[in-house]
């Protein structure tokens, strides 16, 4: 079905695109139809071939569908671009003379912007920085420094010399602990023997904790926990552990499943969390689903991560992931509790983010006086 939907929407972007920009005078000069739009054709056939040769981390296959998607969301940008100059104009039917040049400008601002989206989606991602006042945090562990990692996607488009890059970048910031909130693959495990020495030179004294996302499922989720093991990860998969005397730490797993099968999203917090609880808490759940979060203040954790929504990744996609998470991105209370959603470190689909860069998440808590 999906591919059906990108086959459908990748279609009509390209040929719309297609067909105002042979309506410049400037490449109508240049290029003749019959050379135009034969083209056209060739790469339309390139996209739809990419969009059915599916993603796999080891296999050539996935060069041509991460051409298809790159272009997909290229072609996102130009549409934008050019139906502000379209319906500016009246597609043409008022300000005739004027209406090329406007095709013309709106289509050089959708090639920067489409640029500007591959290099938010290729840059390093930025640090960002909260404080988080706990509950019943411990006086002494006022000021512990942690350090968020969601959403890596690690796979065909990251591998194991990107994340020694992040491994890098989190040393920097001198956490206590490293929490990894889901999607630490894209689907598959990477399979890179390189891995698990990159994790294991993460500098972190109460060391690496991580929980599933939806897309270790998409894969064989029990090879990725292994390959994450080896590097000295330990999940969380609906338990908890003292991560500092006075500190809680709970994961659970992903609950995009449950989600989509119509089942309780609680289940697994009610297991892990089954009463209320006057210990400070932090709880790793991936997607920021409004009943977990209700259900985890209720139950007095003090603080929330997530990550899932990559903050939209891709404008105008932010005002979509609105209307289904209550929150999107960022640092909020809900109902006494701390909530922090990431971004994400990587992207999903294509490499491109327009507006909403990947990031990396440094915390410090805070003992609340």
């Amino acid at each position: 079905m999906f591919s059906v939907v990108l086959n459908i929407v990748g279609t009509l972007f390209h040929f719309y695109v297609a067909h105002r920009l042979y309506r410049i005078e400037g490449i109508r000069a240049r290029v003749p139809a019959r050379g135009w739009w034969p083209g056209a054709l060739l790469v339309w056939f390139v996209y739809l071939a990419g969009v059915h040769m599916g993603d796999d981390a080891t296999d050539w296959r996935w060069w041509p569908e991460q051409f298809a998607l790159n272009w997909l969301g290229i072609m996102l940008v130009m549409t934008l671009c050019l139906l502000v100059a379209d319906f500016s104009t009246g597609f043409g039917l008022w300000w005739r003379t004027r209406a090329p040049r406007l095709l013309g400008i709106a289509a050089i601002a959708g090639v920067l912007l489409g640029a500007f989206a591959i290099y938010q989606g290729v840059r390093a991602p930025v640090v960002v920085e909260y404080e988080v006042a706990m509950k019943n945090l411990p006086p002494a562990l006022d000021g512990t420094v942690l350090v968020m990692l969601t959403d890596l996607h690690l796979g065909a488009q990251r591998r194991a010399a990107w994340m020694e890059e992040r491994v890098a970048q989190i040393n920097a910031l001198h956490p206590a602990a490293v929490l990894m909130v889901g999607d630490q693959v894209e689907d598959n495990p990477i399979g890179d023997p390189r891995l698990a020495a990159i994790l294991r030179g993460v500098q972190a004294p109460r060391g690496v904790w991580a929980v599933t996302g939806n897309h270790e499922f998409y894969g064989d989720a029990e090879t990725t926990v292994a390959e994450f093991e080896a590097g000295g990860v330990r999940w969380l998969r609906n338990a908890r552990v003292e991560l500092a005397p006075g500190l809680v730490l709970a994961g659970i797993e992903d609950v995009g499943r449950a989600m989509h099968g119509g089942a309780s999203l609680t289940t697994a917090l009610e297991r892990v969390l089954p009463a209320s609880t006057n210990e400070a808490t932090i709880l790793l759940s991936h997607t920021p689903a409004a009943p977990v979060i209700d259900m985890a203040a209720a139950r007095g954790v003090g603080l929330m991560l997530s990550g899932h929504t990559h903050g939209g990744q891709f404008w105008p996609f932010n005002y979509l992931v609105q209307r289904r998470f209550p929150h999107v991105v960022g640092q909020h209370a809900a109902h006494g509790m701390q909530l922090v959603i990431s971004r994400g470190a990587g992207s999903w689909g294509p490499r491109m983010r327009l507006w909403q860069p990947g990031e990396i998440v440094r915390i410090t808590l805070r003992a609340k006086r």
